[in-house]
Parts: C-alpha cells; structure tokens; sequence
C-alpha cells in the first residue's frame, strides 16, 4: 500500500483535465503538498488560486518539459526548496490526431516524442534516485490504449505511447529485481472526454472516459500498488485479442466491424481544427 497521506506529490501537465484531477483528488486523501508543473502559464495561475482557496498547499512551476534543461533544473529546484517526492505523475502529454504520417513535419515528430516520451525519462531520471534511496514512492506513467493498439491518424502519438508502456513496464520490472520499494503503475486510457480529444467518435466497446471516474481509478490504483490501469473493459483484453488473432482479423473485426480505426477521422482537437498538436 502506498500512502497518500502526508506525500508530497507532483503531477507534470497538472493545471488542468485529469492532471488537476489527480492532483486534487491526492490533496483531499491528505497529501502533504502539491507541486503543479505545466507550460500553460494562464491555467497554471488559476489552478493554484482555486485549489489553494480549498486549503491545500500548492507549488506552481511553468515548465516545459520538453526541454530537459528545464527539467533538469526545475527539479533540483522543486528537490532543494520543497524536498524529495514521493508520488510522481507523469501525466503531460500532446496529440496529433486525424493526420497520415506522410503530412506529419519532422518538428511535429520531434516535438510529439520530446512530450510524451522522452519527458517522462528526464523526470523520472531526476526524483527516482530520491525514491530509491529512501526505499518508497510511487511513480505513475500515463500511456494510452494507443501504447496498445495502433491506429491510423495518429501514428506518432502511437509511436509515442507504445514506448512509454515499455518503458515504465521495464522500470518496474528493474525497481522489482532491486527490492527497491518503488512502485510503478503503467496507465492505458481510451479516448478521455477532455478537450483533447473533441471530436473523436465514441463507439460502444471504446466509450469516452469521463476524466473523474479515470482520475479517481489512478488514485486508488496508487493506494493499492496496483500495476496497471486499464480503461475501457476493451482495453483490458487487448493482449489476449491480439495474441490469438491472426492480424487481417483482428484488423476486421476490431478496426473496421467495431470501428476502432474509424474513431480518428472527427478529431478536432482544442483548437477545432485537425492536423494540430493539442496539449491534454
């Protein structure tokens, strides 16, 4: 079991959707503080007003972490002035939906890979030796069903996610081998109903997540240690469908029967228009 209470928490991409949820939902279990990294400036100032008029204690740091001299630098800072942290969230993350990837631009690439891959590397790179050393903590990588199951319309954003699910399945397997007390769980989300995802068809077997009931499920993934979060139902069996599938079947009966790889072609977006790169 992992405690919430008296933790220091911080949650990348936290000013907002299910970052701010999360981080909301910690403070109210008792969480010591929070520490809220975004790139959104704006957000971030009206994040920290609001949960802190509820009392809680709140350390904003605009960051992007994309930039992982800013990560970097950010964290020692965070370490130096507000200590170790016991829960890292890795939650920030962009898309580029409804787009081949012959329209993509080598920035789109970069930047895609920087966000939702790489960043989470960095940061954890920076906190995790804290965790170790103190034989505690609890680190979350928010990946996607996209980590899972390709699609067409967003072959970066896939590219991006299949290498967080990897990456934290491999972290965990390591922090297991060295009894190191440091827990990782691996979340895979279908499509959220965030901004982030405007315009996506919700089919019955892949539904829109209502961000509450998503965020409220890492929490209590959190105080059990648990290894996975896995949302919808569909996205729990995706292993087992994929391994005893031959392919043109699975890509029948998945893709074009449920419609799975159809559920790109509305995407909008925050910014109503497709083709653009779009924060959570």
């Amino acid at each position: 079991m992992t405690k919430i209470k008296g933790a220091t928490v911080l949650v990348t991409g936290g000013a907002s959707g299910i970052g701010r949820l999360m981080g909301s939902m910690c403070m109210t279990d008792g969480a010591k503080q929070l520490i809220l990294w975004d790139i959104n400036k704006g957000k971030l100032e009206k994040t920290t007003r609001e949960l802190r008029a509820m009392h809680f204690i709140v350390h904003p740091f605009e960051v992007d972490v994309a930039d992982s001299s800013q990560v970097i630098s950010t964290a020692r800072q965070v370490i130096t002035e507000l200590g170790e942290i016991d829960i890292l969230i890795n939650n920030a993350g962009i898309i580029t939906g409804n787009m081949d990837f012959k329209d993509f631009t080598h920035a789109d690439v970069d930047k895609t890979m920087a966000v939702n891959s790489n960043a989470l590397m960095h940061v954890t790179l920076e906190f995790l030796p804290g965790m170790v050393k103190r034989g505690s903590g609890h680190i979350v990588n928010i990946s996607s069903a996209a980590g899972m199951l390709s699609n067409p319309g967003m072959s970066v954003y896939c590219a991006s996610k299949w290498a967080v699910s990897g990456w934290s399945e491999s972290l965990r397997l390591e922090l297991e081998r060295a009894r190191s007390g440091v827990h990782v769980t691996t979340v895979n989300p279908s499509f959220i109903d965030t901004g982030m995802f405007s315009g996506v068809k919700s089919i019955f077997l892949l539904p829109l997540l209502k961000p509450e009931v998503l965020a409220g499920r890492v929490v209590r993934a959190i105080k059990l240690n648990r290894l996975f979060v896995r949302a919808p139902f569909m996205v729990k069996i995706l292993p087992f469908a994929k391994g005893i599938l031959p392919v043109r079947v699975f890509d029948m009966i998945v893709g074009r029967w449920l419609g799975v790889y159809q559920a790109m072609s509305g995407f909008k977006g925050h910014g109503g228009e497709a083709g653009k790169l779009v924060s959570w």
